[in-house]
């Protein structure tokens, strides 16, 4: 054994040492699942095939390592103060309220590629940021993913295996962790690494089975993928057969010791069987060679509008037409669903297909693959039907934790899409953006719009939301129209008001027919457009409360979440009534008129619910 091997299994000792202490301390954590993949993970550090400068982390040609298998923490800690990143006294201080390492990695500590512990969603991040070294930056680097044998139940693994394959990223590799045990017993497909083989192979990965704690043979493993990886233009997936608990005989391959941590005495009998080691020993990481830090050309928002009022423009249209001129800034990337033509993203194909990917009907893997983009510093336009977002729910709940800049577009939004049914509206979408810490959620009316608030959600540092609609609608702003982020348009309003409409989206049609209608009988009121959900423009609102004393919320989404939740509790404390019409009824086939009028909030229910306010004065 030469001294780089000694110095590796020296290390491998150190960390379980640490692995059991820590976890110990804390009362809380994941011993047991972080000791099966000890050995991998200092053989891929240790002995100089993971290359990081840790002087200048964002170097392109850094190799990136994401634990998808986040509880396994303790491990992912270790690797990093034995790479001396984390000083050995920090990891008394692991799951400690405001420490920085938190019970699954996040981004409070600065070497973590992005927050993992939901399980299933590693690979797809891995899979983003590999996709832009290869294909963006054109960097040599390898992204390195460890997965659990239990989450490779998780779909959105196997949409990622079959991106990665389809993407050619010979520059992705996955190890899968296969301890035999999950959560509550023997996992799927226990120890049969000829299965997992197999599958991966269908998927069209290479694959090499290893012993996952005979350092040779994982060396042996890495050194293979560095000689062939670029030349077979497949990503890798190391299966790699481990003990959970390893090095541990009382934990070792048994049940009932997820998630469980070990008492004093049974530390300090772990730590005899783990044996002593040098205490103090380190080793640095092999740094990249450098790759050029070219600025990506920015291009200033522009206001240049095609449109002009009284046309009849889909707001799904402007977005695509938008992002035509949006992608000439080198920041921008594109995502869709297989779905470009209907939500209109393909336009930005046309003229920068480089910068255009393909995600296909995998929506989950899609909002992973744009957090790795994001993190590896990338602006995402992430596109699909409002209503498939639903789908990722959990990829976009992580996404806020990334705090990364991620716009995404729900185009064919409400019951006002018609005829397609229930299945495709999306009536749940406000409140699945509204609810993400720091989002941004914008729902334009017209085509002037949308091409303003796509230019303003470039510029966001978090999650954004555009709402975009199939139905064509009327052109109402002029294109010298300023739009901001927590704004709004007052587009009717006088002295003897004696209600306000606030619409969002289609809606402000049926308000502003409501206000035209209503003139007729000589009954005056006000219409706001909301097109800023997130945030809102409190001011303008409680003043409209305070002036008019009579709110009617409209919009084309179910009542929980939507922008009548937050109006409400916005003009709360102002005297002020306020009613909501929303989708209430289960929607179905119908012209969008009749589904706006079936589910009343269109005109004529605007009409006499501000009629029924006059009469109770």
């Amino acid at each position: 054994m030469n001294s780089k091997d000694q110095n590796t299994q020296e290390i491998a000792r150190l960390m379980r040492r640490w692995i059991v202490k820590m976890t110990t301390k804390a009362g809380s954590g994941h011993p047991t699942s972080s000791l099966s993949a000890t050995d991998l993970m200092a053989v891929l550090f240790f002995k100089n095939f993971f290359l990081f400068d840790t002087d200048n982390p964002e170097n392109k040609n850094n190799d990136r390592l994401i634990f998808s298998k986040g509880h396994a923490s303790p491990l992912f800690y270790a690797l990093w103060t034995a790479a001396g990143q984390i000083e050995v006294e920090d990891l008394e201080e692991y799951r400690v309220f405001n420490s920085f390492l938190e019970g699954h990695p996040t981004r409070r500590f600065s070497l973590t590629e992005a927050p993992t512990g939901s399980l299933g969603q590693g690979l797809s991040i891995g899979l983003g940021m590999a996709l832009a070294a290869k294909n963006l930056d054109k960097s040599n680097s390898l992204t390195y993913v460890l997965l659990g044998d239990s989450e490779m139940a998780e779909g959105s693994v196997w949409e990622a295996m079959q991106l990665a394959s389809y993407y050619k990223l010979d520059n992705l590799v996955g190890i899968i962790d296969v301890n035999r045990l999950g959560q509550r017993g023997e996992t799927m497909l226990g120890d049969d690494t000829d299965t997992y083989q197999e599958r991966c192979e269908a998927f069209g990965w290479n694959v090499i089975v290893i012993n996952g704690h005979d350092h040779e043979e994982i060396t042996n493993a890495y050194a293979k993928i560095k000689d062939e990886n670029k030349t077979s233009n497949k990503p890798t997936m190391i299966i790699a057969k481990t003990i959970k608990g390893k090095g541990v005989s009382f934990l070792e391959d048994k049940d009932d010791w997820h998630g469980k941590v070990l008492s004093e005495q049974e530390c300090a009998q772990a730590l005899e069987e783990i044996g002593g080691v040098d205490e103090k020993i380190r080793d640095a990481l092999k740094k990249p060679g450098m790759l050029s830090q070219e600025k990506r050309k920015e291009v200033k928002r522009t206001q240049d509008s095609i449109y002009s009022t009284g046309e009849k423009v889909s707001t799904r249209d402007s977005y695509g037409n938008t992002l035509r001129q949006i992608i000439e800034d080198e920041r921008v990337v594109v995502l869709d669903a297989e779905v470009g033509n209907s939500t209109r993203s393909e336009k930005a194909k046309e003229v920068c297909p480089e910068r255009f990917f393909e995600m296909f009907i995998a929506e989950q893997n899609m909002v992973g693959v744009a957090i790795g983009l994001a993190r590896r510093g990338w602006k995402p336009f992430v596109s699909t039907f409002a209503a498939f977002f639903t789908r990722a729910a959990d990829q976009i709940r992580m996404a806020q934790y990334a705090q990364v800049p991620i716009v995404f577009v729900g185009s064919h939004a409400g019951v006002s899409i018609g005829q397609d049914g229930a299945s495709q509206m999306g009536l749940e979408d406000i409140a699945l953006f509204r609810t993400k810490i720091g989002a941004t959620v914008l729902c334009p009316a017209d085509a002037v719009a949308t091409q303003s608030l796509a230019n303003l959600a470039l510029e966001q540092e978090l999650v954004t939301y555009i709402r975009t609609a199939r139905e064509k609608t009327l052109v109402i702003y002029n294109p010298e129209e300023e739009f901001v982020v927590g704004g709004s348009k007052t587009l009717r309003n006088g002295e003897n008001d004696q209600a306000t409409i606030i619409a969002t989206g289609v809606a402000v049609f049926e308000a502003l027919k409501a206000h035209d209608m209503l003139k007729e009988g000589d009954v005056d009121v006000r219409v706001i457009d909301a097109y800023s959900i997130k945030p809102l423009d409190k001011e303008t609102i409680i003043t409209a409360a305070k002036q008019t004393k009579n709110l009617i919320v409209v919009e084309d989404h179910y009542e929980a979440g939507g922008l009548g939740e937050v109006v409400m509790k916005t003009v709360t404390g102002t005297g002020a009534t306020c009613e909501h019409l929303c989708v209430r009824k289960t929607p179905c086939s119908g012209a969008p008129e009749e589904l706006r009028a079936y589910e009343e909030i269109d005109a004529n229910a605007i009409v006499k619910k501000v009629k029924e306010f006059i009469n109770k004065e």
